[in-house]
């Protein structure tokens, strides 16, 4: 007769199942699975149970079961105790049970720790049956990269539902979200600042994320002054004050300024205490000007003047400083009224120039940078605070150089002789030419007074043209000294420009870096061969070339001119002959002047001269000379009545 039925096999076995789960690992488990055993019914139970027994039968089993509980031994009671202790474990199971879902319930903050990460999630191990998946995207930083790892322990709340795979929904998120919320709570109630990361730039300000919760940061909240680069600040962490919490509408407004100002404030108190003229600070440059530097000495700006930034000429507050430098300065002038600072940089060395003069002597060698390059010259700094001027007249010995800029640049090392010290101007003249031998001074050695040079036309002038005759020496050639006999209004009318030509040396005057030359000494003087040949009351034949005012001037010979005065131009008759240019008569020499290369013409003198000849060779007629001197010719007879012989 079979002791068991299927129900019970089945109702058992379903307990079983309830109480301990496939994959549970509890160390109960074995006294469980051991009960079905140690519960099995009785024999009598079993036969009671038979449907179809005899009520004798049923007696006489009785009365034999009587005799079988009487004569067992003790031990036949272990079966009720096995189930007994099965039902209280499967009641510690369910509490247990019980007690990790409420753990694990919404709205609370559980610890777990990390199994492992997926593409996907992160598994975490929260000691329920089974693990929880938090997404992969709450375990990333603003860099994209995961803030976990295998072993360590986060912050993790349930949510609804479960993964197809059977594993519990968990987020990060929220649970730092939770915590967050009661740190900014504090944070805002205790008026304490708290830290957070730029996110991203948005539309009026900045998005802050503190410890998960993301708040609002106005821009004009952002500084002390307004940022224009707010996308730089992306990333920054920094500490703000929240001015603005809700809660229920996850609102949070913080301000970095506010922060800010009462760390100026404090700095302010303890800078004014110190804060007088003539005391020495420390400050941060914080801006830079045209006109000089903010300097922070701690919540008070003073401005630091260029002027009083170096000893020097500086073009430029950056030439010096830079934003963001810790430099030490002097308080020139302090306005409490105005809260207005000067500062000074300059002041905390002794000026430069008070023993310059005795630094720097007249001819004495010296090295400096150029600092700048004008049209004039260059500037060489000598030392912080000095510098001296270089001219372009004293920069080489050549006259050709055009610009500075030529020869020297900006940065460039180089050596000088002092030229003279100004100390009440602040000024020294410096020279380069002068550490080069001066070319001018051998100039009479290489080419003495009437030596004759080849050069090229450099350079042409209304008053003459310009000849190089080596590396930066030239010499002029005056427009008189072209030519002997042409009349030169423009050297261009002779020369062009990078013409050879040959010259002869008249003066040198190496002071005045003078060199005088002469082209038409090359020819013979046609004025002394004139002079030697000519003199006073000769009668030469000539042309007149140009008239002026007070007379014409007469072409005698080549190349040489007469002046013939009005006064001179008058016939025998006395009446005045008219001159054009062009015409041609006979003139008498009146006036000779070798020096000044002047010669008096006249053709009143021809006519006087003509008439003392007709009458003297009237009153003294050479008869011996011929028979035909006695004859009387018709000229004779003109010239006769011309000199007033009919009269006689």
């Amino acid at each position: 007769m079979n002791l068991f039925d299927d129900t019970t096999t089945r109702n058992l076995e379903s307990s079983l199942e309830t109480m301990t789960p496939a994959h549970d690992t509890h160390t109960g488990a074995s006294a469980v699975l051991d009960a079905p055993e140690a519960a099995q019914p009785s024999p009598a139970e079993a036969i009671a149970s038979a449907p179809d027994a005899p009520e004798n039968d049923a007696r006489e089993n009785d009365a034999r079961e009587s005799d079988t509980r009487e004569n067992d031994p003790p031990e036949n009671s272990a079966p009720e105790n096995a189930a007994a202790g099965a039902d209280d474990f499967a009641a510690a199971l369910q509490h247990f049970e019980t007690e990790t879902e409420e753990a694990v319930g919404e709205d609370h903050v559980i610890k777990g720790r990390v199994v492992k990460l997926t593409a996907t999630h992160v598994v975490v191990d929260i000691g329920a049956k089974s693990e929880g998946m938090v997404p992969i995207a709450e375990a990333l930083d603003h860099e994209g990269k995961p803030k976990f790892q295998p072993g360590d322990e986060i912050d993790v709340m349930r949510e609804k539902g479960e993964t197809e795979e059977g594993y519990i929904n968990l987020s990060h998120l929220k649970a730092h979200r939770l915590r967050s919320w009661d740190e900014i709570e504090r944070a805002y109630n205790e008026k304490k600042p708290i830290q957070g990361v730029v996110v991203e730039r948005i539309k009026g300000g900045l998005t802050l994320d503190i410890h998960g919760a993301r708040a609002f940061l106005p821009g004009s909240q952002v500084d002390l002054r307004p940022i224009r680069n707010l996308d730089g600040m992306k990333g920054q962490t920094m500490e703000v004050a929240i001015i603005k919490l809700n809660k229920k509408r996850g609102n949070i407004v913080v301000s970095r300024k506010q922060l800010l100002e009462e760390e100026q404030s404090e700095k302010r108190g303890k800078t004014l205490q110190h804060l007088e003229e003539g005391s020495v600070l420390t400050g941060i440059v914080k801006n830079l000007t045209e006109y000089g530097a903010f300097v922070d000495m701690g919540g008070i700006d003073g401005l630091l003047h260029i002027t009083d930034m170096s000893w020097g000429r500086l073009t430029h507050p950056r030439d010096l400083v830079n934003v963001g430098d810790q430099i030490q300065v002097k308080v020139l002038k302090y306005d409490k009224d105005k809260q207005r600072v000067s500062l000074g940089f300059k002041q905390l060395t002794p000026d430069p120039w008070l023993d310059a003069e005795h630094r720097y002597p007249v001819g004495a060698h010296v090295h400096g940078r150029v600092i700048s390059v004008t049209d004039y010259g260059a500037f060489v700094e000598l030392e912080q605070g000095i510098e001296g001027l270089v001219h372009v007249s004293e920069m080489t010995w050549s006259k050709r150089m055009k610009h500075p800029s030529k020869l020297v640049n900006v940065n460039d090392q180089v050596d000088c002789v002092v030229l003279s010290v100004n100390p009440t101007e602040r000024r020294i003249s410096l020279g380069m030419r002068q550490l080069a031998s001066n070319p001018w001074d051998t100039l009479h050695d290489k080419y003495p007074v009437g030596a004759t040079v080849e050069g090229r036309v450099r350079n042409l002038t209304e008053f003459g043209a310009f000849i190089e005759i080596e590396d930066g020496i030239d010499g002029l050639v005056h427009v008189s000294n072209l030519s002997w006999t042409t009349r030169v209004k423009h050297p261009s009318e002779v020369l062009k420009k990078g013409d050879k030509v040959k010259a002869v040396i008249l003066a040198i005057e190496p002071d005045k870096r003078r060199l005088s030359l002469g082209v038409k000494q090359m020819q013979p003087d046609v004025w002394d061969s004139f002079f030697a040949q000519h003199r006073v009351g000769d009668i030469v034949h000539g042309k007149i070339l140009r008239v002026a005012n007070f007379g014409a001037f007469v072409e005698i010979a080549e190349g040489i001119e007469g002046l013939c005065h009005n006064s001179e131009a008058v016939d025998g008759n006395g009446q005045p002959t008219h001159l054009e240019p062009g015409g041609e008569f006979e003139f008498k020499i009146i006036k000779m002047n070798q020096e000044e290369k002047k010669v008096g013409l006249s053709i009143r003198a021809v006519g006087e001269e003509a008439s003392r000849q007709e009458v003297e060779s009237y009153k003294h007629p050479a008869s011996s000379s011929s028979s035909s001197s006695n004859h009387t010719t018709i000229g004779d007879l003109i010239s006769w009545k011309r000199a007033g012989g009919d009269s006689n």
